[in-house]
């Protein structure tokens, strides 16, 4: 049974593009099956992992998006009522790394946001829009199913919109990358307010005959909340800086204060044993990742995680390359202790569900 993952934060700027990366490529060297959705209309994800750098690159991508489906492409029988039934999508392997896949994303999925906003009001337009909100599930479940999934991680881009609320909302579990900075802050507190809608809305949407009986069924309503990633800070002489220090600390805060108490009166928490297990504290923190500073060039350039890009990739020497060698190192153990407690986190409430 395939996993959906969402990662989530209507804040832009907190590196949920290259989490999703690096994410997935360490859950597939770990023998995982696993599918990096791109439903960011930037399709930032789409380029890391294709690679665009040429002209060469660029027409190779054209030829890609010409014959292989995408987002936009592989919901259009639905939202563009064309005459045939959503397919699984062609999914595009990653060089380097096997079982691991990307469902391109589209600039033009964007465009299906005001009509899904439309449909998910519940009002008079449901039944001739009915089977639009259950369209995104069903594209991924056949996808996962035609490729024998054990993840989708699904990268979303930062915003409110209809789109975003159908993702989350029809996801198995979901994680909130943020940043050290006050604007990360205020994005929980945000969220921390919206979700208990979203929550309401997608409990009404499952118990909606019309939708239950809808040619794309809207599936039952099962988020879990997975944590937490703190990114993007600065490390000197091994610690982080006292001012990144005491903006983690406030996220952690904001978190354990406002953000889990809705959690808990929207049951979209594990059960507490579970992130116990995991060394994870009552703010839900997966795990703290410092700045990657020039590594994360490298990696776009060469569409390669920071943690496995090569001695040649790095093109550096002497002190530079032992430097950043020991970064790699230290991402790789961070990277891999992150996909272990996913595993774990997922398994175990699959297992007890």
């Amino acid at each position: 049974m395939v996993h959906k993952i969402a990662l989530f934060n209507h804040k832009g700027g907190v590196s949920k593009t290259t989490t999703t990366f690096n994410l997935g490529w360490m859950l597939a060297s770990k023998g995982k099956r696993v599918i990096l959705v791109d439903t960011d209309p930037q399709c930032n994800l789409t380029g890391i992992a294709l690679k665009e750098e040429t002209e060469d690159d660029e027409a190779r991508i054209e030829n890609i998006y010409n014959t292989h489906s995408n987002i936009k492409t592989g919901l259009a029988p639905a939202f563009e009522s064309q005459p045939r039934a959503i397919e699984a999508v062609d999914c595009v392997p990653i060089e380097g790394q096997e079982g691991l896949f990307l469902l391109p994303g589209h600039v033009g999925f964007a465009e299906y946001e005001v009509t899904l906003g439309i449909a998910q009001e519940l009002s008079g337009s449901i039944q001739t829009l009915k089977n639009l909100p259950g369209a995104i599930s069903d594209l991924l479940e056949k996808t996962a199913n035609q490729f024998n999934a054990d993840y989708i991680l699904i990268d979303m881009s930062p915003s409110l919109g209809a789109i975003n609320q159908n993702l989350l909302m029809t996801s198995d579990f979901f994680l909130v990358p943020t940043t050290a900075d006050f604007f990360s802050v205020m994005a929980i507190d945000s969220l921390s307010r919206i979700l208990s809608k979203w929550c309401a809305w997608a409990r009404m949407a499952s118990a909606n005959p019309i939708l239950k009986e809808a040619a794309y069924p809207f599936p039952e309503f099962t988020l879990k909340f997975l944590g937490t990633i703190v990114q993007n800070y600065r490390i000197i002489r091994g610690k982080e800086t006292a001012a990144f220090q005491t903006w983690i600390e406030k996220i952690e805060d904001t978190v354990t204060h406002k953000l889990v108490p809705v959690l808990e009166q929207n049951n979209l928490l594990l059960p507490k044993q579970v992130y116990t297990e995991q060394s994870m504290n009552g703010s839900c923190t997966l795990t703290k990742i410092s700045n990657f500073n020039s590594l994360i060039a490298l990696s776009q350039q060469h569409s390669t995680p920071v943690y496995a890009l090569t001695t040649e990739q790095l093109g550096q020497t002497g002190v530079v390359l032992k430097a950043n060698q020991k970064k790699q190192k230290e991402f790789k153990t961070t990277f891999s202790d992150l996909a272990d407690k996913i595993i774990a986190l997922s398994s175990s409430y699959a297992v007890s569900a």
